[in-house]
């Protein structure tokens, strides 16, 4: 267990970058998904606003230590109810995105905490509206046998962590 710890320990900001990056790969979700999100975000306050410096923005929250530990965690707790290898009544929270939960949300406020009040703001409305992937993976968490709990969350909070991070870049225009 000692070595365990010592080689996670080890990974640096990159090499955890480059693992969030793949296990949301793995579980449907790319960067540019949560680019387009982004976008559509920031788009009628910033009409010159890209989708590269959208995506540009994706990758500086993932960057993100803070991020990329919630990432994994959130991503882990929605393979383990998966898997059934919770016990309950997690379990049936988990796997049926049980309403009342909320430590979901609280997850992916850990994520837009880092810029400040607006990116509460995005997150509540991408959480409410489920744009683009957010609702694919919302529908898809409620099929039998995936669990999106977690990561239709954590996507909506790196997207609205990037529209936070472009809306501060661009707020003395």
């Amino acid at each position: 267990m000692q070595t365990q710890n010592a080689d996670a320990n080890r990974l640096n900001d990159l090499e955890k970058y480059d693992m969030v990056v793949k296990r949301l790969e793995a579980r449907g979700v790319i960067l540019e998904d949560m680019a387009q999100i982004t976008l559509d975000l920031q788009m009628k306050y910033i009409p010159q606003l890209t989708f590269e410096l959208c995506l540009e923005h994706v990758k500086r929250v993932v960057m993100k230590r803070e991020v990329q530990h919630a990432v994994l965690t959130g991503l882990e707790l929605d393979i383990l109810a998966e898997q059934n290898k919770l016990s309950e009544p997690l379990l049936s929270m988990l796997n049926n995105d049980y309403g009342l939960y909320g430590i979901d949300e609280v997850l992916a406020l850990s994520i837009v905490n880092v810029y400040g009040s607006i990116g509460f703001t995005n997150f509540g409305y991408v959480d409410k509206t489920k744009p683009g992937i957010i609702g694919r993976l919302d529908a898809e968490g409620k099929k039998e046998g995936r669990c999106n709990t977690f990561l239709d969350d954590i996507v909506g909070a790196i997207a609205a962590a990037a529209a936070s991070s472009i809306a501060h870049r661009f707020a003395n225009l």
